[in-house]
This record gives C-alpha cells, sequence and structure tokens, in this order.
C-alpha cells in the first residue's frame, strides 16, 4: 500500500493551506506560555519578617531590633517566622532601657509571628503567598500549590488523549482550550487558598492537553517537510513568545488578580479558529470516515490551487489503513507488544525526568539574584534559540542522538554550578541557562521524537501518556525549588545527574529518522534489544531518504 504523506503529495509542501494551519495551531498555543508558569509571579514569596503592630507602644530604638538575625545559606539577614517577646520588649521601653546598652537583646525570649506579617511591597503588591500568609508553618503550602497544577495536567492528559484518540483531535483542542480559559477567568475570584487550589487543578486539567491535541492535529495534517518546522520552530517557539509575554505583563500589572485577568481574557480570542481549523483526515482515516477525510484533503487543495485526483482513497487502500478500526484502542494498546511495551516505558522515564529538570530550572528564576522579571524573561528567550537548535538538530542527525546529545549538555553544566565561587553570581546563573537551553532543546525533540515512533491509531494517546509521566516529575519539579531554599547546591546535582541517566535512556530507543509516520501498531519501528514480533508492515516495502530527509514507502510486491 502506499503511504499517506504520498497519497497526499498532490497538495504540495507549503501551500497556503499548509500555512494557515501552521499559524493557526501555533498561535493556539501561545496562551500555554504564560498560564501554566504565572505562578512563578502569582506565587512568588517576597521579603517578609513579622509584623509588630503600632499597638506595641515601644520605642523606635526597640522597633529597629525586635527581629532577629539568623544565618540562612552562609548569608545573614532578618528571621522570617521568629520575633523577640514583645511584652518583654515593651517593658524595657517603658524603662527607657537602650538595646545593646542597658539590655543585651539576644537574650530576649523568641516568638512565632502571632501578629501576621510584613511583606516588602517593592516588587509585588499581592501574591497569593501575601494573601493568605503561605509563609513560615504554611511554607509547604507554596509548592504545593505548584503541584497541584501540575496533578490537574496529569488527571487531563491522561484523560484526553484517550479521548482525541476516540472523538477526534479538534474537538479536544477546543473543549480542553475552553476549559482552560473559563476555569482560569473564575480562578481571579477566588475566595480562598483551597477554593484557588480547586480551580488551579482543573486549569491543569486544559492546559498541556491542549498543547498535545495541538500538537497531534499538525504534525498529522502538515506535509512531511513541514512537520519537523511545526514541532520545533512552530508550537514551541510560539509557547515561548506566551512564555515570554508573562513578565512581561507581570512587571506593569504588580497585583495577583489583575495579573491572571490579563492572562486569561486573550484565550477568548480563540473560539473564530473553529471555522478555520479542520480535523485530522489522518485519524478520519484511521476511523473509517473515509469520505470526511477526503472532503476535506478536497477543500486543502481548493485553497492551495491544485486540482484533486477523482478517487484520493481506493477502497483497497482505505481498507487497508483502516484495518485496526475494528476495535477501540485504549490506554493498555501501549502495552501490547514487547516492542510497544520497551519504547513507551523508555519515553516515560525520559519525559518525566526531563519535565522534573525543565520545571525545576523555570519555577527557580524569581529565586535566582537579580531582577525576577528580567531573569524569567531571559529564561524564557533562551527557549526561543534552543527550540531553533532543535529543529536544525532535528533536520539533519539521529533522533537518538539529538535527544542523547541535549539531555547530557543540559544535565552536565547543570553539575559544574555547585563549583562556582560564591562571588560568580553571573556565571552561575550564565550555567543555569545553558542548562535550561539543553533542557529546552530536549524537550521539542522529545515531542517529535516520540509522535514519529507511535502509530496513528494511538499517536495522540501515546504523547498524551508520556506527558502524564512527565506530570509527575513537573509535580516534583516544585520541591525542588523549595529544597533550595536550605541547601541551594542539591537541587542542581540531582537535576542534573537524572538528566545525564535520561539521556543514556535515549539511546535505547528505535531510530525514526527518514522514516514514514506508522499508521497502526504493526508499523512501528524496531527496539533492538526488546523481543522483535513478527510484522508484514516492512517485509515487502522499501524505504528511501530524501534529500530533505522525508521519506516515502516503495512497494514491490504485495
Amino acid at each position: 500500500m502506499r503511504d499517506y504523506d504520498e497519497i497526499t503529495a498532490f497538495l504540495g509542501e507549503w501551500g497556503p493551506f499548509q500555512r494557515v494551519i501552521f499559524f493557526l495551531l501555533s498561535l493556539s498555543i501561545i496562551p500555554n506560555g504564560f498560564t501554566g508558569l504565572s505562578i512563578v509571579f502569582v506565587g512568588d514569596t517576597p521579603a517578609h519578617t513579622c509584623l509588630i503592630p503600632q499597638s506595641a507602644n515601644i520605642s523606635a530604638e526597640w522597633r529597629n531590633v525586635s527581629i532577629p538575625v539568623e544565618k540562612i545559606n552562609g548569608e545573614t539577614q532578618y528571621s522570617k517566622c521568629r520575633r523577640y517577646k514583645l511584652d518583654v520588649i515593651k517593658n524595657f521601653s517603658d524603662q527607657k532601657l537602650i538595646p545593646g546598652v542597658d539590655v543585651h537583646v539576644t537574650e530576649i525570649q523568641q516568638e512565632s509571628c502571632k501578629d501576621g506579617w510584613e511583606y516588602n511591597r517593592d516588587t509585588y503588591t499581592s501574591t497569593i503567598v501575601t494573601e493568605w500568609d503561605l509563609v513560615c508553618e504554611n511554607e509547604w503550602k507554596g509548592p504545593l500549590t505548584s503541584s497541584i497544577l501540575f496533578f490537574g495536567v496529569l488527571t487531563g492528559t491522561f484523560v484526553s488523549g484517550q479521548l482525541s484518540d476516540r472523538f477526534g483531535r479538534k474537538l479536544i483542542l477546543f473543549a480542553t482550550m475552553g476549559v482552560q480559559t473559563l476555569s482560569s477567568l473564575i480562578l481571579v475570584f477566588s475566595p480562598s487558598w483551597v477554593v484557588f487550589c480547586l480551580l488551579f487543578f482543573i486549569v491543569g486539567m486544559g492546559h498541556i492537553s491542549n498543547y498535545v491535541a495541538a500538537f497531534v492535529l499538525g504534525t498529522e495534517i502538515l506535509s512531511k517537510s513541514i512537520r519537523i518546522i511545526y514541532s520545533t520552530l512552530g508550537v514551541c517557539v510560539f509557547f515561548a513568545f506566551g512564555y515570554m509575554a508573562l513578565p512581561l505583563l507581570a512587571f506593569f500589572i504588580r497585583g495577583w488578580r489583575m495579573l491572571l485577568l490579563a492572562l486569561t481574557l486573550p484565550g477568548l480570542l480563540y473560539i473564530p479558529l473553529w471555522w478555520f481549523i479542520p480535523e485530522s483526515p489522518r485519524w478520519l482515516l484511521s476511523q473509517g470516515r473515509v469520505e470526511e477525510a477526503e472532503a476535506i484533503l478536497r477543500k486543502a487543495a481548493r485553497m492551495n490551487r491544485i486540482t484533486a485526483p477523482d478517487a484520493i482513497f481506493h477502497p483497497i487502500q482505505a481498507n487497508e489503513t483502516t484495518s485496526e478500526k475494528a476495535r477501540p484502542h485504549n490506554v493498555f494498546d501501549l502495552l501490547r507488544t514487547s516492542n510497544i511495551c520497551c519504547v513507551t516505558v523508555v519515553l516515560c522515564l525520559v519525559w518525566m525526568i526531563l519535565s522534573m529538570g525543565y520545571f525545576a530550572l523555570s519555577l527557580n528564576t524569581s529565586n535566582l539574584h537579580g531582577n525576577p522579571y528580567l531573569n524569567c524573561f531571559f529564561s524564557a528567550a533562551i527557549e526561543v534559540p534552543a527550540y531553533s537548535a532543535a529543529w536544525l538538530l532535528l533536520r539533519f542527525c539521529s533522533r537518538r542522538l539529538c535527544l542523547f546529545f541535549t539531555l547530557s549538555l543540559g544535565g552536565g553544566v547543570l553539575l559544574f554550578i555547585h563549583l562556582i565561587p560564591q562571588n560568580l553570581i553571573s556565571l552561575a546563573i550564565a550555567l543555569e541557562m545553558l542548562g535550561k537551553f539543553g533542557m529546552t532543546s530536549a524537550f521539542s525533540i522529545v515531542y517529535a521524537f516520540t509522535a514519529e515512533l507511535y502509530p496513528t491509531v494511538v499517536r495522540n494517546m501515546a504523547v498524551g501518556a508520556c506527558s502524564m509521566f512527565s506530570r509527575i516529575g513537573s509535580i516534583i519539579a516544585p520541591y525542588f525549588t523549595y529544597m533550595g531554599s536550605h541547601d541551594k547546591f542539591l537541587p542542581y546535582i540531582l537535576m542534573g545527574s537524572l538528566t545525564v541517566f535520561s539521556g543514556v535512556l535515549a539511546l535505547l530507543l528505535p531510530e525514526s529518522f527518514g522514516m514514514p509516520l506508522p499508521d497502526t501498531i504493526v508499523q512501528m519501528q524496531k527496539i533492538t534489544w526488546c523481543k522483535r514480533t513478527k510484522t508484514s508492515y516492512n517485509l515487502n516495502d522499501r524505504v528511501e531518504v530524501e534529500p530533505n530527509n522525508s521519506a516515502v514507502f516503495e512497494t514491490e510486491t504485495l
């Protein structure tokens, strides 16, 4: 049988139809760039000390020394959670005693912040931390808030992947975009931290689900030579544009509620895209809906001013393509044979470790020295050259080697950060950004690699399952940032070691460079170290790699 890409080659590579799909799907990704990482500013913890109320009636001298001094990570700073006992201080103040002269301050007993906290308002007018006092004994709620978002993403990717393979890419794309936008709008009016977390969970359910649906939809519609550009310079770069917009908006909008409102409203602009983005013809064909698939391709031909063949899919080709449609597919098909099981296990581990490192570095920008808005912008801007590098690597290099190189780069440089002297802060930040560069490139590559390895009948489900495992990594990621407040080098050592290990795992995967996208499970590439399963897919087929790195099937005999 002829390959789908060969059958639809009459459309051309880069006509008006392909350009519209490319840019509209890429535009739909922009909100994902700032929604998932808005917690960097919405949930940041500004400098704070115990509140000394005016009602305490103590002298200015005693008020200035009412907060103990502590050493944290080698730096001397005021305590964030303790103060000297106010009743004792008031007694000394009434007696006109001078601290440090008449009384040694450190001998006074300490107490917790019974009257709340006083927050530095120079950077933020409000965050969820300042509004609900998520500090000291409630400090654990900060990283948990980020993890709850990723718990929602975990749930969303698990459900949406199966729904997308069953009900279509387009429907799930717009449904999850609606969930993300509507729940983000309601989130602005959260009356308490508990309600905020519940709504944040729902935001997460729609967050990456629409990213995966848009990614798979574009991968299946666009031609072979455009597919790699779309998966790197398309969706990924537009995600980076949204990410870069986050610190710019946050710089001008310092209150968390108004910031979330400004980040949510652009989602309403995507409603008209429903009438311009079609369903995946490849998916329709896999469901036996041949007439609908042909209708979309004929409309695409008209847009490209090309005459479509009288019969695009011959009956025998349609029957062969839909041979697996006899039974519905579910997540257990990702473990159905030893080959697909081995591929799934390795990819899930790689995705999980990669996500852990990527989000830990992204969420850590507010803790770096210097301006948090600039640090976040640099962390976002580094992704544009990272995606460009990924595109170049995917065009000319083996997928396994691309993934191994970028993961090793991202993890390797992090292992050197603890060796940098404390006075060379700029060098440490530069190494962290280089690590972010490697992990970002790897994220772009692993999306494309995963989509190429899995067949159409389970592709969205497979990418969703891998993304689901990556959410386990992202759930853990906030605690790497939390761990850094106690030992600033330990997170880098752990992230670096795990990322290098995942790069070694990538070498175990089968190669997909120059191979056509499989449509059925038996057409998947074989993993060499796993038990091989007999297949008739490539028994009589030969793959030719063309100069533009695309591949087509040439049938010698049937």
